[in-house]
């Protein structure tokens, strides 16, 4: 089980992402951001608008756990999503407003959350039963890991970080 301090710290890591998230993509031009973050992996842009695709699904799915009772979570092709229009043109700007409010509304919502909620459950055809509090720690996670693939691309090809 995780504690509430830890949740508390992981929704600190939430409340950070949009930040963290323009940070690492700082000053990259078209070029760069069209690059892919590894062999057959998506391009920059994609990565932040796959960011804010999860964490709008994210968001969502924590409401439905907080007022349904055991609710199945619906899953959702990542991949392909990544592959249509605004996944793959549109400026990453587009995708950082997104993720300031969803994260502001998020981060409240988060914020008020009493330790029983924590174990709310879900059904995840994929996953299985998920908790609230396994999938804050799993998003967290999420968020931060995109934004360290995107910085380790720029500092192997040598782009100012």
């Amino acid at each position: 089980m995780i504690t509430s301090a830890e949740i508390r710290a992981l929704i600190d890591d939430i409340r950070r992402l949009p930040d963290a998230l323009s940070a690492a993509i700082l000053n990259l031009d078209d070029t760069q951001l069209d690059t892919p973050y590894r062999l057959d992996g998506w391009t920059v842009r994609q990565v932040v608008h796959h960011v804010a695709d999860s964490h709008i699904n994210a968001y969502i799915r924590m409401k439905l756990i907080l007022t349904e009772d055991n609710p199945t979570l619906k899953p959702y092709d990542q991949d392909l999503w990544a592959l249509l229009p605004d996944g793959r043109y549109l400026p990453p700007e587009a995708s950082l407003l997104i993720l300031s409010g969803v994260h502001f509304r998020w981060t409240v919502l988060l914020d008020n959350l009493t330790d029983d909620a924590l174990e709310r459950t879900a059904h995840h055809p994929e996953s299985g039963e998920v908790t609230l509090g396994s999938m804050i720690a799993a998003y967290a996670h999420h968020g931060l890991n995109h934004v360290k693939q995107i910085t380790d691309l720029r500092q192997k090809m040598g782009w100012n970080v």
